[in-house]
């Protein structure tokens, strides 16, 4: 039976300030807490050595969030950010737009199984994906369209139209 590849559109996105109460400032603080957690352990683990602090949070940051490769392509009026997210459905990713970054926060139910016998060896993918992106050009917060088919998350953004400069010709008097 062949598999019948689907797009769904994700919500459409907000421009919002973050602050406590909102749900999408706790999915934040939630994922930042994690990963602090995970460093603290990680600290603790090497006998409280100081100095490492950096590489501490980058490998706690690394075990809990999905990398989420991108690619952004430019055009003379938009941006297209492509990002893999296998796995995350339209549901599981919400996209925030300010006019210079795009935020990516995502979290995927984990799925249940059941094995008989012990496990040996097991390898999973991280059920959080948390991204921010700094623009190369300011974007329009309201104009944009986020897509995701197979996998991959496609977030299309309307640049802001610089004005053109218009050159003032100069004309002798005549007489």
């Amino acid at each position: 039976m062949e598999e019948q590849a689907t797009t769904d559109r994700l919500p459409s996105t907000e421009v919002r300030t973050l602050s406590a109460g909102d749900p999408f400032f706790e999915r934040v603080q939630e994922i930042n807490d994690l990963i602090a957690r995970r460093a603290y352990e990680l600290f603790e683990a090497s006998g409280c050595a100081h100095g490492h602090d950096r590489e501490d949070w980058l490998r706690a940051e690394s075990e809990i969030l999905h990398p989420l490769p991108l690619i952004v392509i430019e055009t003379e009026t938009e941006l297209t950010v492509r990002a893999e997210a296998p796995g995350f459905t339209a549901k599981d990713i919400e996209v925030r737009v300010e006019p210079h970054s795009l935020l990516i926060v995502g979290k995927r139910q984990e799925a249940s199984e059941q094995t008989r016998g012990n496990t040996l060896y097991a390898e999973r993918q991280s059920n959080l994906i948390f991204r921010v992106l700094d623009l190369p050009i300011n974007v329009e917060p309201e104009r944009v369209k986020a897509t995701l088919s197979d996998g991959l998350l496609e977030v299309t953004l309307s640049k802001v139209m610089q004005e053109k400069k218009i050159p003032v010709l100069v004309r002798a008097a005549s007489a």
